[in-house]
């Protein structure tokens, strides 16, 4: 099936046969990423009375309890509830689905000891004008199923963000665990440019941490369709799938 759209006023195809997938998953065989002490999600059988829900057990059906943490056990979608008193949901405020979205390879700089992406390396990025852009950062390799707790990650610094916001960007997604440094006081400053909180708040804006872009996925124009589980929390697993974009001659 291939879907035809508009963007900026030029037309563009996508084939939706052709999804990449850029999240990670938990459990038996997934990928299991870690990130700021978070323990690894449990999955087990439920007991209820004399019900174990196990078939390998001898029951008759399979029926499993999950316990985990969207912020460091998978890809997820947070919203402005992340950081605010007031409890906000991310099914509440984000609508999901199809939208555009240009992915970029931004490379970060050394700073001391920390990894940083400045304003100045996403200045060197081609920005398009899309609802969203997805951040890949260049001096990271083996990400998938990686344990981040510890390892003082690459982070953006609240300059790269508010020009992500200056530019008009909606929706953030990035290979990093948090787009703010894994031990700041709990300042998360990145986090409240991006929400423009509490002074004007964005509600309508999410942020998508720990995505895997595939390293042989171009840099460019894409169909996002940006995916979550609805729960009524500050934070959902979720499942970004881009589609690429071909130009509609006239």
């Amino acid at each position: 099936m291939h879907l035809h759209c508009s963007i900026d006023g030029d037309s563009y195809t996508a084939n939706l046969s052709q999804g990449i997938d850029l999240s990670q998953g938990f459990g038996p065989n997934g990928d299991n990423a870690l990130a700021f002490q978070i323990t690894p999600a449990e999955i087990e059988p439920i007991r209820v009375g004399n019900f174990f829900g196990s078939v390998a057990a001898g029951s008759g059906a399979n029926c499993e309890v999950v316990k985990f943490c969207a912020h460091g056990n998978c890809t997820h979608t947070e919203c402005i509830g992340h950081i605010t008193r007031d409890r906000h949901s991310v099914n509440k405020l984000i609508q999901p689905g199809m939208m555009a979205s240009c992915l970029i390879s931004a490379t970060p700089e050394k700073q001391g000891d920390d990894w940083v992406l400045t304003a100045e390396n996403l200045k060197k990025c081609h920005l398009q004008r899309t609802p969203s852009i997805i951040i890949r950062t260049n001096n990271i390799s083996g990400i998938r199923g990686k344990n981040w707790s510890g390892t003082n990650p690459c982070y953006t610094e609240p300059a790269a963000i508010q020009l992500l916001v200056d530019a008009g960007y909606e929706h953030i997604l990035t290979d990093l665990p948090s787009i703010d440094r894994e031990e700041d006081g709990g300042a998360l400053a990145s986090h409240h440019v991006w929400w423009q909180y509490p002074q004007n708040p964005r509600m309508y804006a999410s942020i998508t941490e720990l995505i895997v872009v595939p390293e042989e996925v171009q840099d460019g124009l894409y169909l996002l369709n940006l995916q979550f589980a609805p729960i009524e929390s500050d934070a959902s697993p979720s499942r970004p799938i881009v589609y690429p974009l071909t130009p509609l001659r006239p």
